[in-house]
């Protein structure tokens, strides 16, 4: 059980630096073609300890383009600050691998 705990904390800093380096060229791409279109979501989560919460939502902060704004620990709801529409998914991509690592 130790060794997949390390296995998911070694591919969700894997998957958040790959992450941030996609978000990045996506940022760029959309400031340089003005197609910035500002929205607030609430992304519900299936993480329920309030330190996976938390890893959760400052993983988002860290992804260029997104912004954590609030996180409701009782409901596992974040509301997350986007520079354009996206899925879930898209947002939360490290998600599974927090649950691995911490559940």
């Amino acid at each position: 059980m130790f060794i997949t705990r390390i296995f998911y904390g070694i591919a969700y800093f894997i998957v958040l630096i790959f992450e941030i380096l996609k978000a990045e060229l996506d940022v760029i791409t959309r400031v340089l073609d003005g197609k910035v279109e500002p929205h607030v979501v609430e992304i519900e989560t299936v993480l329920k300890r309030p330190i996976s919460q938390t890893i959760l939502a400052n993983s988002i902060t860290l992804t260029p383009g997104t912004l954590s704004i609030d996180l409701d620990s009782e409901n596992c709801i974040l509301k997350v600050a986007i520079i354009s529409k996206r899925t879930a998914e898209e947002i939360i991509p490290f998600e599974p691998y927090i649950k691995g690592m911490l559940e």
